[in-house]
């Protein structure tokens, strides 16, 4: 308690010492993931800019939303999911971008916002650990079946698009027919299964539930299973009904560095910047001309490559209902 204590403190110093140099905070969920984004953006803007970024994570809403409540905002540019950028931007916690500074004609319209950009784009998919399973799961339904595929499954921890319409498609409702949601269908279809399931809140611990068997069998964002694939983990994906979403890059209300932000998020959303990061953690580029900078193979094995059974989660739903979802999320996943 007293080591993580000296961290916070610690933290805290460096980064009021960065605002006043005039270096900059990232902020993002830790893990593979952000190392990746480190290395495909940040080192590449210290380099050609001289500003210092320091990394922080994980994400987390609470605290973005107390430091613009109070004023003081250590945070300059976050990773954060887009339902809840599209209601952070309604509720006023974030700044307005300048995209005379980030090209946004170079974007996937689907993921520029006045208010944020994309940061990357991924699935939700069924991964499991071909070690500890004897039969190949192949659909959100069979991830509910704990006679054929024994042991533990695990799911995000958080109130969040993906989890309900696993358990709606799992139960057999139609792509088409998710939204909006039949709470009560869904809770039901989990309480089926309530006893076996292990939470994961970040995407470094769903690597270690999936990797070591512990939950050999689960819903994960596809760079992770991707991650134990190339360091040569015996982990299988299934693509069927992948569910798309798109994490994003803001910056909260208040940023002492705002100048040096969007100067990052020019780098972070260029064509090489996403092109590295694709290659890096298997989640697809928001970029529309970084795939001509990447390996055919890597392209492939992208999330819009997967197409036939796709299905885009609304964002726009979730925005809407967030804090009504939270509330009999978190009050459930208590009892």
């Amino acid at each position: 308690m007293i080591k993580k204590l000296i961290l916070a403190l610690a933290f805290t110093a460096a980064t009021s010492a960065a605002a006043l140099a005039g270096d900059m905070v990232f902020t993002s969920w830790g893990g593979t993931t952000q190392d990746a984004q480190k290395e495909a953006w940040a080192d590449p803007f210290t380099k050609a800019s001289g500003i210092n970024v320091l990394q922080d994570g994980p994400t987390d809403y609470g605290k973005l939303k107390a430091m613009v409540d109070s004023g003081n905002v250590t945070w300059d540019v976050v990773d954060v999911e887009y339902d809840f950028a599209i209601a952070a931007a309604k509720a006023g916690l974030l700044e307005p971008l300048d995209y005379a500074v980030i090209d946004k004609a170079s974007i996937d319209p689907r993921f520029a916002t006045d208010h944020a950009v994309g940061s990357f784009y991924y699935s939700f998919v069924l991964g499991y650990n071909k070690d500890v399973l004897k039969e190949e799961p192949k659909s959100w339904a069979d991830l509910f079946d704990t006679a054929k595929f024994p042991g533990k499954r695990t799911f995000y921890k958080w109130s969040a698009p993906g989890v309900l319409e696993i358990a709606l498609l799992a139960d057999g409702v139609a792509p088409d027919k998710l939204y909006p949601l039949d709470l009560d269908r869904a809770f039901k279809k989990l309480d089926s299964i309530k006893a076996d399931i292990v939470w994961w809140g970040g995407g470094a611990e769903s690597q270690q539930f999936l990797a070591s068997g512990e939950a050999p069998i689960g819903m994960f964002w596809n760079g992770r299973v991707f991650a134990i694939q190339q360091m040569g983990g015996n982990v299988g994906v299934s693509w069927n009904q992948n569910l798309t979403a798109a994490d994003v890059l803001v910056v909260p209300k208040g940023s002492k560095n705002k100048d040096a932000a969007m100067k990052f998020l020019a780098t972070a959303t260029s064509a090489d910047g996403q092109a590295t990061l694709a290659t890096k953690t298997g989640y697809a580029p928001i970029n529309t001309g970084s795939k001509a900078k990447m390996d055919p193979a890597v392209v492939a094995s992208l999330p819009d490559a997967h197409t036939e059974s796709q299905i885009n989660l609304d964002m726009s739903y979730w925005a809407e209902h967030r804090d009504e979802i939270a509330k009999r999320w978190y009050d459930w996943q208590a009892k």
